[in-house]
Parts: C-alpha cells; sequence; structure tokens
C-alpha cells in the first residue's frame, strides 16, 4: 500500500493552497488568538477530509477554487470537533502535543471551537451557491446530534450494534459523507455519481471509526500521539466492547460489567476480556466489510488516478496504527 503522502500526489499541490486559506482565514488582530490557532494547526495531521473532497472532485471532473474553499471549511468543522472532543474526554494529548484545553482550560478550548466553527460558515458563505452552506449545516447538526447520542447512552450496557452504528455513522461518518459529496456536486457530477461518492464518504468514516476505538483500546499512545482509554474511563460502549458482552458467557459478561462499571477501568484488562471471544477480530472484521462496501461504490465512477486513489486510501484504514 502506497504512503499517504505518495496517495496525496494527485493534490498536494492544492492542498497547500487549503492550508494557506484556512491561515487567512483564521489570522486575528488579537495576538493570543493567534497563538491558538496556531496550537490549532498542528492538528492538522492526515488532513484526510480536505483531501478526500478534492480527489472526490478529481473523480469525476476538476478542481476549482470552490473546491479549495470548501476543503478548508471542513477541515475547520474537522478541527471544532477535535478540540471539542479533548474537553469532552479530558483528554491530555493530541498529535503528540498538549491539548488546548489542558494548556489553557476548558473554557478556552470551548470557545476556540467555536471560534473555528464560525469561521467555517463565514468562509463558506463567500461561495455564490448556498448548497455548501446548507449541507455543511445540516452535517454539523448531525454531528452534533451523534455526539449528543453518545454522551446520552455513556454506562449503558444495552447499546446494540445497531446502536452504536447510528452514533459512529452520524458524529464521524456523515462529515466524511459530506466532504465526497461537495467534492462531486461542485465538479458538476451526475447524481449518480454524486450519491455514489456520499456513500463512499460514509462508509469510510464508518470504517475508521470502527479501527480508531478498536486503538483506543490495543494501541500505543506513543505510535497514535493521543490520549488513549478515554472511551473506557467514559464508560463509553464501542464495537468491540458490545460484541464481547453479547457473546461471552454468563460468568465472564458479569465479570466484564463489574470492569466496565468500576471508577477507572484499565486497558490492559479490557483487552484480555476482549481477546476471550475474538472482539477485537469482531470489530476489525466489521470494518473490513465497510471498506468494501466504500470500494464498491465507486463503481458509479470512470477509471483514473484519482478513483484509485480512492479505493487505496479505503483500503488503507485497515492497516492504520495511528
Amino acid at each position: 500500500m502506497p504512503a499517504l503522502a505518495t496517495l496525496y500526489e494527485p493534490v498536494a499541490a492544492d492542498l497547500e493552497k487549503v492550508c494557506r486559506l484556512f491561515d487567512d482565514e483564521l489570522f486575528s488582530d488579537l495576538p493570543f488568538v493567534n497563538a491558538l490557532c496556531a496550537r490549532v494547526r498542528q492538528y492538522r495531521g492526515k488532513m484526510l477530509r480536505p483531501a478526500l473532497l478534492l480527489l472526490s472532485a478529481k473523480a469525476c471532473g476538476k478542481l476549482t477554487d470552490e473546491h479549495l474553499t470548501l476543503a478548508a471549511v471542513v477541515e475547520m468543522v474537522h478541527m471544532a470537533t477535535l478540540v471539542h472532543d479533548d474537553v469532552l474526554d479530558d483528554a491530555d494529548v493530541r498529535r503528540k502535543r498538549t491539548t488546548i484545553n489542558r494548556m489553557e482550560g476548558n473554557e478556552a478550548a470551548i470557545l476556540l471551537g467555536d471560534y473555528l466553527i464560525s469561521h467555517a460558515f463565514h468562509l463558506c458563505s463567500a461561495l455564490d451557491s448556498q448548497y455548501a452552506s446548507q449541507l455543511i449545516g445540516a452535517t454539523t447538526n448531525t454531528v452534533c446530534e451523534g455526539e449528543l447520542q453518545q454522551v446520552h447512552r455513556r454506562g449503558d450496557d444495552n447499546l446494540t450494534v445497531d446502536d452504536y452504528l447510528d452514533i459512529i455513522s452520524a458524529k464521524t461518518a456523515a462529515l466524511t459523507g459530506a466532504c465526497c459529496r461537495l467534492g462531486a456536486h461542485y465538479a458538476g457530477a451526475s447524481a449518480r455519481a454524486v450519491d455514489g461518492l456520499e456513500r463512499y464518504g460514509l462508509s469510510v468514516g464508518i470504517a475508521f471509526q470502527i479501527t480508531d476505538d478498536v486503538l483506543d483500546i490495543v494501541g500505543t499512545e506513543e505510535r497514535m500521539g493521543k490520549t488513549l482509554g478515554r472511551d473506557l474511563e467514559k464508560h463509553k460502549l464501542t464495537l468491540p466492547v458490545i460484541h464481547c458482552l453479547r457473546e461471552a458467557p454468563a460468568e465472564l459478561q458479569r465479570s466484564l460489567r463489574a470492569h466496565l462499571a468500576a471508577p477507572r477501568p484499565q486497558r490492559q484488562e479490557l483487552a484480555r476480556y476482549l481477546q476471550a471471544t475474538d472482539s477485537i477480530g469482531y470489530a476489525l472484521r466489521a470494518a473490513r466489510g465497510h471498506v468494501q462496501t466504500a470500494v464498491a461504490a465507486l463503481a458509479v465512477l470512470p477509471l483514473s488516478d484519482a478513483r484509485e486513489t480512492l479505493e487505496c486510501m479505503a483500503q488503507m484504514i485497515l492497516e492504520r496504527e495511528n
């Protein structure tokens, strides 16, 4: 599988322009606000969502200035969710650096996340069409609903697989689906291609979140570059745990429920429970199924380098370690 930097080569120059748009939009006359935004820039990481938007556009036609603007917009929305997530999870580390909430406090972090969302819509309003503003507005509503649903179901060991998929489809996959839809729509693609790329993005987002939840249990903080085990500490049930609770013998279920209810449950102990029921393997197989669905959705597109890159990006989810 090619490295991510290699996969991004068709849109590398465009991603640099997106970064400049991002920085220009967030510039403030207040030095301390600029300092906070400079820390947020360190969260950029893989820039998966802007890349998906740009590659979707290339797979359907050509890139326009609208695509560059929208790529900056979706990255701002994503960054806002990361800043807010770190507050919700009481996280210490993000991208191997101290989180905003740990350095500046929860109040500053929440306001900075709001600032990013506000600028995202300000930048989006520069487009002639309101299509993007309406779609991104609806998508951010869905993301918030997913997060609210997850908070509401904390500690609920009756959560089903379908409940879990509903939550991650809203809080994670909705944005990746919107990115691909925007890329296709603003490239002038057919309705069939736009819908197909949205399905691709939704499936990619679901697979990404499942693997992220697995790595939160069995990954290492050094490789992941962020605080791990917060799902467990916050009593959020993820797919491997749901499977284990469903498949484990009664005695093991009782023991696992007691462990999950403890004030500070341990990742290593949880991994041993999950190993007994092959629950990690089950979750990874589920992620593989969603990757296959994503790749199949690309059949509506003509063969091209951009389509091949989108296929490789979906397959790469199964190999990720961070």
